[in-house]
């Protein structure tokens, strides 16, 4: 069973997230499939636009936290980060082969790493049952790349707040604050994705890739400012591990950071 289901059909380049059993969690391999997904998109000849989805009932529940957050000290030492090699979407997405438009079909759990998925799309479409948290707060780590493009969407105070409370917020209080693009029911989201990319289909697709391409070096400009100016090593923390040790075990963490 693949990890990332690609398929062609009718012009849009479908990527759907295929691990429901851990809520479509970002593993390593998780990441690498992704990444090969988002390529294959871009190469595909008969597709012009992606629609990214999730099967069961969540569209992202952030990253494997047992896997990537419990490393030995070592090992994320080595590789600077709580993710793996090879699975950095980063690259394909800020600077695909060809710059297609991506549209986000969310529902269910929309955490951490798939609320970066859903804000790197270039459209978003929710379904009522979503569900978004900024998961990286509560875990130890850091924030500022998610604060920078819920500010640049126009939603400064929100943005202060969910990164500063790690709160999660509904569809609704997304679509209040302008971060959607559409709302819909339970179940609808993939189709009204589908909807929105049809009408992105009528457009010559060379005058649509420039919009995007210049959106996508706007995020990526922010992304490396993000990364420039805010805290280093919180992956090393003690604060980190506990989070981690903390919610596999169902308990309430202990902190100890000053």
């Amino acid at each position: 069973m693949a990890l990332v289901e690609y398929k062609e059909e009718g012009g849009i380049g479908y990527i759907t997230l295929n691990r429901p059993e851990k809520l479509n969690a970002f593993s390593d391999d998780v990441g690498v499939a992704f990444c090969e997904a988002l390529y294959r998109l871009s190469d595909d000849a008969n597709a012009q636009v992606g629609i990214i989805s999730g099967n069961g009932r969540a569209f992202c529940s952030g990253a494997d936290v047992r896997q990537r957050q419990l490393r030995a000290k070592a090992e994320l030492e080595k590789l600077n980060s709580p993710a793996g090699r090879g699975g950095n979407f980063r690259e394909p997405f800020f600077r695909p082969p060809v710059a297609k438009p991506i549209i986000a079909a969310v529902h269910g759990y929309v955490y951490g790493l798939g609320v970066r998925l859903a804000l790197y799309a270039d459209l978003l479409v929710a379904a009522r049952d979503a569900k978004f948290q900024i998961t990286e707060t509560p875990r130890g780590l850091d924030s500022t790349s998610f604060w920078m493009m819920l500010d640049s969407l126009g939603a400064g105070m929100f943005a202060t707040d969910v990164c500063l409370t790690g709160r999660a917020w509904t569809a609704e209080e997304a679509a209040t604050h302008g971060l959607l693009n559409r709302l819909c029911e339970v179940g609808e989201q993939v189709k009204v994705a589908e909807g929105l990319a049809r009408d992105i289909l009528k457009n010559p697709p060379l005058a649509v890739r420039a919009v995007v391409a210049v959106r996508r070096t706007k995020l990526h400009e922010m992304d490396v400012r993000a990364h420039a100016s805010g805290p280093k090593g919180l992956h090393l923390t003690e604060d980190f591990r506990e989070s981690a040790t903390a919610f596999l075990e169902k308990r309430k963490a202990v902190y100890h950071g000053r």
